[in-house]
């Protein structure tokens, strides 16, 4: 048995296709299929049922498959002895991150880090918080950038900033006239939501249920950008909330619109998490780092309520 032949187990158990999983490894699939017969003839087992389509693992194979992955990380944590001896910050990272901080955070910090950590090959990608936690947990992410806490024992979570929530609000509308806000000043009725899926709607309809009750069958416009959700509410269809970071782009005329909440003000909380495995852990702290030193001079605000990113089950 070697750590090969389980990486190819692996590939073949994600996408369910020797041939796929030969492309993704770097090897023929011949290469591929013989090392697998070999290991299966080895332990006398099945670990695929070749005859489903496409193929399935098999009972045992589904409990090799687990500790394979557990083998391979702990393989993979040499590597990270070494490099950390060493000093080596690079290599590949695949980080995900959430879609409400993607085009606000990317452009703070990534072409700081960059310069910084020319050896670090960064795979960024934009996913939804509960396919960042499968992908996470399963390893096919190294680290990711999401609103916490989630409240899992299997991942670790280390805060990079809290950001606000600021009220979008525009002329007539009766919350119009207020220089401040509170949050018992919000009605989900005529607010303009994100897209379901998206951890920012779930805080906000949060915040709002602890001021009055969420009647989940009214009628909703939704959008899963934050500028259609302002230029619906320019045209007096509802107020909506943003986070900070996206208010410092928008245009000077709409900045008139912003209204801020008296403190402590709602706020969500932005971390970088990652499996408890903690695996490439050199790169992880020079990202925390990187972002942290960005962040904290844009955004200074101290006295503020975190709300949860987790969308709560309605009770009866």
């Amino acid at each position: 048995m070697t750590i090969t032949q389980l990486r190819y187990v692996l590939a073949v158990a994600e996408h369910q296709n020797f041939t796929k999983a030969a492309e993704k490894t770097f090897v023929t699939q011949p290469t591929l299929s013989m090392q697998i017969q070999k290991l299966e003839d080895e332990l006398n087992i099945l670990i695929f049922d070749r005859s489903k389509k496409p193929i399935e693992l098999t009972e045992v194979g589904k409990k090799l498959v687990h500790q394979a992955r557990n083998i391979v990380n702990e393989s993979e944590r040499i590597q990270d002895i070494v490099d950390q001896e060493k000093g080596f910050i690079g290599g590949e990272f695949k980080l995900g991150v959430i879609p409400t901080v993607m085009p606000t955070l990317l452009p703070m910090f990534l072409n700081n880090f960059i310069k910084k950590y020319p050896k670090v090959k960064l795979k960024i990608e934009e996913l939804h918080t509960e396919a960042i936690m499968e992908r996470l947990l399963d390893g096919h992410l190294d680290a990711a950038i999401a609103a916490t806490p989630l409240e899992n024992d299997n991942i670790k979570e280390r805060v990079l900033y809290y950001e606000p929530f600021v009220g979008y609000i525009p002329s007539g509308h009766r919350l119009s006239p207020k220089t401040k806000i509170d949050a018992t000043d919000l009605d989900i009725d005529d607010m303009l939501l994100l897209e379901d899926g998206h951890c920012f709607r779930d805080g906000i309809i949060n915040l709002c249920k602890t001021q009055r009750s969420y009647n989940e069958d009214h009628f909703q416009l939704e959008s899963g950008s934050f500028e259609t959700l302002v230029k619906l509410s320019n045209e007096g269809l509802g107020m909506t909330l943003l986070p900070y970071l996206h208010t410092l782009d928008i245009s000077e005329k709409e900045k008139k619109n912003l209204h801020f909440f008296n403190e402590p003000s709602p706020a969500r909380e932005v971390s970088l998490i990652f499996n408890k495995s903690e695996l490439k852990m050199q790169i992880i702290e020079a990202l925390h780092a990187t972002i942290a030193g960005v962040v904290k001079g844009a955004i200074t605000f101290q006295n503020v309520q975190i709300i949860s990113p987790i969308a709560k089950i309605k009770s009866d």
